[in-house]
Parts: structure tokens; C-alpha cells; sequence
């Protein structure tokens, strides 16, 4: 296993990408993918499923979503259920994972919002 980050800019294609990645995953290495939209537009969402039953690897993907408008704690939990999923998928069903995080970002700002509703520094346990 190993991790890479996928940064840039809005609109520069990253999105395209990953639905690419999926594609060669499912189709190449037999293997699923796991993709967890962490604080997601709504229409992001669904283009994204459209794109994946159109190009016929809906059924090698599982996706999980919590949108922009879920409180932080609902967006904080999506990522940790993909990685669930994508556990699941690896050590059960002993298969190939590529497991997606979109947005890292809005997961540690969900991390953020839940410490400070709880009263909590959010650098001292370990968000910043």
C-alpha cells in the first residue's frame, strides 16, 4: 500500500482523474474503489455517480458522502467509514483497494469544528 496526494486548483481536473483512476482499477486489476466525499457539493456528488454507472464501474465502486451543509461531525465521520469500507473490502473480501479522500482539507476542518464545539483546543488533539 501507499498514499499520494492529488493537489490543485478548482476546475484544473482532479475530479477527472480519479473518476480515470477508478476506471483502470476496476477494469485492469479487477480490484474496487472506495471514495469518500468529505463535505461534497451535492451536484459534485451526483455527477460523479452518473459518471461512474456511465463508463460501467458502479458496481466495483462504494461511495460515501456527507455534503457541505451536514453538521461537522456527520462530514468528519464520512472518511473514517471509507476507510471502513475500504478495510472491509481488503481484508474480507481480499481484493485490490484504491481508496479516495475528497476533500482532506474539509476532513481536518470537520475535526476542527467538532473539538471546538466540544470545548476543545483543536491543535492538542490534533487538528490544526
Amino acid at each position: 500500500g501507499g498514499k499520494i496526494g492529488l493537489f490543485g486548483g478548482a476546475g484544473v481536473g482532479k475530479t477527472v482523474l480519479i473518476q480515470e483512476m477508478i476506471y483502470r482499477v476496476a477494469n485492469n486489476h479487477d480490484g474496487v474503489s472506495v471514495f469518500a466525499g468529505v463535505g461534497e457539493r451535492t451536484r459534485e456528488g451526483n455527477d460523479l455517480i452518473d459518471e461512474m454507472s456511465e463508463s460501467g464501474v458502479i458496481d466495483k465502486t462504494a461511495l460515501v458522502f456527507g455534503q457541505m451543509d451536514e453538521p461537522p461531525g456527520t462530514r468528519l465521520r464520512v472518511a473514517l467509514a471509507g476507510l471502513t469500507m475500504a478495510e472491509y473490502f481488503r481484508d474480507v473480501q481480499k481484493q485490490d483497494v484504491l481508496f479516495f479522500i475528497d476533500n482532506i482539507f474539509r476532513f481536518t476542518q470537520a475535526g476542527s469544528e467538532v473539538s471546538t464545539l466540544l470545548g476543545r483546543m483543536p491543535s492538542a488533539v490534533g487538528y490544526q
